[in-house]
Order: C-alpha cells, then sequence, then structure tokens
C-alpha cells in the first residue's frame, strides 16, 4: 500500500532516523566500555559473553518478530523495539552486577530483532520496486552512520560520566519512540494483516527454517550469513592484525576504520541506487563477492598505512554495498511475505555474527593471516552459489 509522495518522504525520514538513533545508541557507548569494564571488575570472557548473549537472543527472536510484523504490523514492532532498546539502555546504565547486565543484552537483542524487520518491511511496503533500491541504501547509510558517529559523541558525552553514554541512549530510543507514535500509520489495512495473519498463524519457527531453504531465498539467506560472519570477523580480527603485524597504534586503526566507512557511506547514498539501475541485484551481489574475496587475500601480503587505508576501504565498501543489494533482493523476492522474509534475513545475519567472531578468533591463534583466507574462501562458496540463484515473478507468494 503506497502513501502519497509527501507523505512518504517524512515517513522514510522517520524510519531511517529510527534505525540511525538504534545504532547511533550502540556506537556512542563503545569509547566507555573499557572504562566500565575495570569500574565493573569484568574480565574479558565476560564482555565477551555479553556480547554473545545480544547476538544469540536477536538469533532466537528473530524468526517469531518476522512472524510478528506480518501479524500485529509493522508500527506495533518499531515501536516496541525502540522502547526495549530504550529500557536495554537504561538498565545496563544502571546495573550493578552482571546478571543484569545478561538482561540489558538480552533486551537489546530482543528490540533490534524488532527494528530491523519492522523498518524493512515498512520500507517495502512504501515504495515502488524502481524506488526500492535507493531506499534500501539510504537504510544502510542510515546504520552505518549511527555506528560512525556514535563513538565521538560518545566519547564526548562520557565527560559527564560513565554511564551517561547509555542513559543517553535510551532517552533518544524513548523520543524517537514518542515522535513515532504520532507520525508513523501502519501501512497495510486491517484486511491485508489478517490475510497475513492467517498465514503466519499456521508456521513456526521450524516451518520458517524450512521455507527459508526454498531456492528463490536459500542462496541470498546463504550469502546474508557469508555477508555478516566474514564482516564480524574482519571486523574482530582488524584491530589485532593491524596491531601485531604493522604496529599500527588505536588512533591509526580508528582512522581507517572512519574513513573507509565514511566512503562507504557516500557510495551508499549517492551511487547505489545508480549502480543496481546499471547492474541489477545480482550483479552487484556477485561482483561485492568477488572484490571481497580478492581483497581479502590481498590483506594478507600488504603492507603500510596508505595501502592498508584503500584496501580496506575498498573491502568495507564491498560490504557496505552487498548489504542493501541482498535486502532490496530479498525485499522484491518476498511478494508478500515481508515480515517472515525480514525476520529470517535477521536470524541468518544473527547467526554470522555469533560464528563469525569466535573462528575469526580461532584461526587467529593459529596465525594472523587465516581468517582472512578463511573469509575469502567463504565468499568464493557464496559468488559459487550465486550462479544457481533462482529469480521469480515479483509478487508471486512461495507459501505453498
Amino acid at each position: 500500500m503506497q502513501k502519497p509522495l509527501k507523505d512518504q518522504k517524512m515517513i522514510i525520514i522517520i524510519l531511517l532516523s529510527n534505525l540511525f538513533i538504534a545504532f547511533l545508541g550502540i556506537g556512542l557507548i563503545i569509547p566507555v566500555m573499557p572504562a566500565f569494564m575495570n569500574m565493573m571488575h569484568l574480565s574479558g570472557s565476560t564482555m565477551g559473553y555479553l556480547v554473545a548473549v545480544f547476538a544469540v537472543s536477536q538469533l532466537l527472536i528473530s524468526p517469531l518478530s518476522g512472524r510478528w510484523v506480518d501479524q500485529y504490523g509493522r508500527k506495533k514492532m518499531i515501536l516496541c523495539g525502540l522502547l526495549l532498546f530504550a529500557l536495554s539502555e537504561l538498565i545496563f546504565g544502571l546495573a550493578r552486577s552482571v546478571p543484569i547486565l545478561y538482561l540489558s543484552r538480552i533486551l537489546g537483542g530482543f528490540s533490534a530483532a524488532f527494528i530491523m524487520p519492522g523498518v524493512t518491511a515498512y520500507i517495502a511496503d512504501i515504495t515502488t520496486i524502481p524506488e526500492r533500491a535507493k531506499a534500501m541504501g539510504y537504510l544502510s547509510a542510515a546504520i552505518s552512520t549511527g555506528f560512525i558517529i556514535g563513538p565521538a559523541i560518545g566519547g564526548f558525552i562520557a565527560e559527564y560520566g560513565i554511564r551517561a553514554p547509555f542513559y543517553f541512549a535510551a532517552g533518544i530510543a524513548f523520543f524517537a519512540c514518542l515522535i513515532s507514535i504520532f507520525i508513523l500509520k501502519e501501512p497495510l489495512t486491517k484486511e491485508e494483516l489478517q490475510e497475513l495473519a492467517s498465514h503466519t498463524a499456521q508456521s513456526s519457527f521450524f516451518n520458517d527454517l524450512k521455507r527459508s531453504l526454498h531456492p528463490l531465498y536459500f542462496v541470498a539467506f546463504v550469502i546474508v550469513f557469508v555477508l555478516s560472519f566474514g564482516l564480524s570477523s574482519y571486523e574482530t580480527v582488524f584491530s589485532l592484525f593491524s596491531d601485531h603485524k604493522f604496529g599500527f597504534t588505536p588512533q591509526d586503526i580508528a582512522i581507517i576504520i572512519t574513513i573507509s566507512s565514511l566512503f562507504g557511506v557516500i557510495v551508499q547514498l549517492f551511487l547505489f541506487g545508480k549502480m543496481v539501475d546499471l547492474l541489477g541485484e545480482k550483479r552487484l551481489i556477485q561482483l561485492c563477492l568477488l572484490t571481497g574475496t580478492i581483497l581479502a587475500v590481498v590483506s594478507t601480503v600488504i603492507s603500510g598505512f596508505l595501502t592498508v587505508l584503500i584496501v580496506t576501504s575498498f573491502i568495507f565498501l564491498a560490504f557496505d554495498l552487498l548489504r542493501p543489494a541482498l535486502t532490496t533482493f530479498l525485499s522484491r523476492a518476498a511478494g508478500k511475505e515481508q515480515g517472515f522474509v525480514a525476520g529470517m534475513n535477521s536470524t541468518y545475519t544473527s547467526l554470522g555474527n555469533i560464528v563469525g567472531p569466535a573462528i575469526g578468533g580461532i584461526l587467529f591463534d593459529v596465525n594472523i593471516h587465516y581468517p582472512y583466507l578463511f573469509a575469502a574462501v567463504i565468499m568464493v562458496i557464496g559468488l559459487g552459489l550465486t550462479v544457481i540463484w533462482k529469480e521469480r515473478n515479483w509478487g508471486k507468494s512461495v507459501i505453498e
């Protein structure tokens, strides 16, 4: 159901702002985590478990949230996600014990699983297929920008106390929730929601998982896993790799990540839609996988700050373009199943975020080059799978 053009633009701005705020909130607590860790007397393993708990809770709830997006509506899920995010950040800031920290991260994982499918399905509902690629590019850019700006704001706010960034994150998420209550309208009619609910009422986690194996979706979902696996593994190992191999300082690493991320955001905002029009989602995905594979191998033989910066920038760009290209393709393929597809997208992303850092860390201990070489192998497998990719007549349902 499409909105009038003026109304549509305002709604998309609100939706992108919600995503930006959520990922800004995640990013702005990064600078204070070492000090927070020392203040709470937390071990490194506990910090790792807190990250894992977030990803696991997101993984477990994502299939359910995908169905709820179709059953209860996009707006309700977005509001619930923002409210849970605000609550999780507030609890983390107030926490005085480890179990409360775990509770906060569980709620945070739930919030991510609610917000992403809700926003993705909402945007798919109010855009035409030609408009969707550009909208998904903006969506990915909103996420990346939140991550980039977050740490800088967090460092400034931390001057007022180590716990201040958590309270600030909670406050802006709650504010976004209030704004969304009054501005966002449910894009689907009651009749459309009832029709979707009749399908979701008959589904379950295992049925959804089985449906995700449908040839139309499966290759795309595998590549979603490859993307999150590769990116999370790359980001986890990058700082250690740069320190051990090149002797880069934390400032050097921060400069490389910031410039690489900004480069990706600029291309997403201004060129992604044109690239999809020129190449199509499938060819763009193949190009990104091929580029990522080559540069992952190149990363093991290069040296020098400028060379590392250039190679890293293009690896980040490949990942940054791959994400919205996959989301656009899945959204087009979903037809009336936007919630299901968005939920399973989140499920496979979470799975990659759990497995990627773990394997990357294990391989790094064996040989610092192995994580990149393994990521290259995974991407080659993903590239090979695109050859057997099935496409469809858009709008036809896969529910059988």
